[in-house]
């Protein structure tokens, strides 16, 4: 599976941006998606997932702030990120776990810069 994210870029404080994940390739196995991100100088960190049954699950930090859906006709993942925080800047990377009936296969976007200033 190939993934690209779009949606990134520079927003006040308090502000919203959506985020989106296209999926393409062998997408029909993948059973989570997700969004992570990587602050400079830190480790990467769950934001939110999504299952292929539409469970999800939020850290901490965001919950009741984003909001991460999924369009299957589109193949796409989306975030929805309000009342953004300037500690939420990082490069943010969509996520995908696919499973066969042998193994799983993490694949990982190239990633999208969130800028959020004071």
């Amino acid at each position: 599976a190939q993934l690209v994210e779009s949606g990134g870029g520079l927003v006040q404080a308090g502000g919203s941006l959506r985020l989106s994940c296209a999926a393409s390739g062998s997408i029909s196995s993948i059973k989570v998606m997700g969004w992570y991100r990587q602050a400079p100088g830190k480790q990467r960190d769950s934001v939110a997932l999504i299952t292929n049954r539409d469970t999800t699950n939020y850290a901490d930090s965001v919950k009741g702030r984003f909001t991460i859906s999924r369009d299957n006709a589109k193949n796409t993942m989306y975030l929805q990120m309000n009342s953004l925080k300037p500690e939420d800047t990082a490069v943010y990377y969509c996520n995908a776990l696919s499973c066969s009936a042998v193994a799983c296969t993490t694949y990982w976007g190239q990633g999208t810069q969130v800028t959020v200033s004071s």
